[in-house]
């Protein structure tokens, strides 16, 4: 997949202008969590070089990221997934809890299934491929912050077509037990397997064993097919 590089391939007209000196109305915050240092720059240069946008941090790791996003909370945190450390996804939901007014928004070169579900349900509002280009993105930056919930033209087809396919039987009667519905519950909360152990207080055998009843029972073949279906089929509150 071709990735963008926002440090060298965005020319000065496509997507910045120059700051007008007269009073405006407040800018949007945007915080850059992504551990490739080009890569960072170059979308600090992009969105703080672009009028009606500001800056206010840029971190390496998500460990960063939740150490010091809070001095200046952004509108916006736009989040890189494969980051050392901890992922984007697990710090997607931390951001969320720590902030709950905080919108997140990923920037990745992942587009399959499980990802995009897991950073979904870890609470991200929208969901960008790094070869989007920076029109595009600033773009997005404002719908996400005005209520929308954008997505890279391959990310929304996907999906679509993942709803689209899990369809739900005639009858439904899927007999989960209290603790798969718990579990499951928090899947759809953005947990992964291990935090899922933790909160729970089993080991992460104890889970996957679990996880296999609850596959069984709605026909799925992967977390994020049943994820997709507890929602559709709200199996879960």
């Amino acid at each position: 997949m071709p990735v963008l590089n926002y440090a060298t391939d965005v020319p000065f007209s496509e997507g910045l202008s120059p700051r007008p000196q007269d009073a405006e109305p407040e800018p949007i915050r945007v915080a850059i969590v992504e551990d490739q240092a080009d890569t960072r720059e170059g979308l600090g240069v992009l969105i703080h070089g672009t009028h009606g946008y500001r800056v206010t941090g840029s971190f390496g790791s998500m460990e960063d990221a939740l150490a010091n996003i809070g001095k200046q909370l952004p509108d916006v945190a736009l989040v890189d997934i494969g980051l050392p450390g901890m992922s984007g996804i697990e710090g997607a939901r931390r951001l969320r809890e720590r902030h709950p007014a905080l919108l997140v928004m990923m920037l990745t070169v992942y587009g399959d299934d499980e990802r995009i579900f897991e950073a979904m349900c870890a609470g991200a509002r929208g969901y960008l491929l790094k070869k989007t280009p920076p029109a595009r993105l600033l773009e997005s930056l404002r719908e996400v912050v005005t209520g929308g919930a954008p997505m890279s033209p391959e990310v929304a087809r996907r999906v679509v077509r993942l709803f689209c396919e899990i369809r739900p039987p005639e009858k439904v009667d899927y007999d989960l037990t209290p603790h798969e519905l718990r579990l499951l519950r928090l899947l759809v909360g953005g947990h992964n397997y291990q935090s899922a152990a933790a909160e729970l207080g089993v080991s992460f055998s104890t889970i996957n064993f679990h996880m296999q009843n609850i596959y069984g029972k709605l026909q799925v073949h992967s977390k994020s097919e049943a994820v997709a279906k507890a929602l559709r089929q709200r199996l879960v509150k």
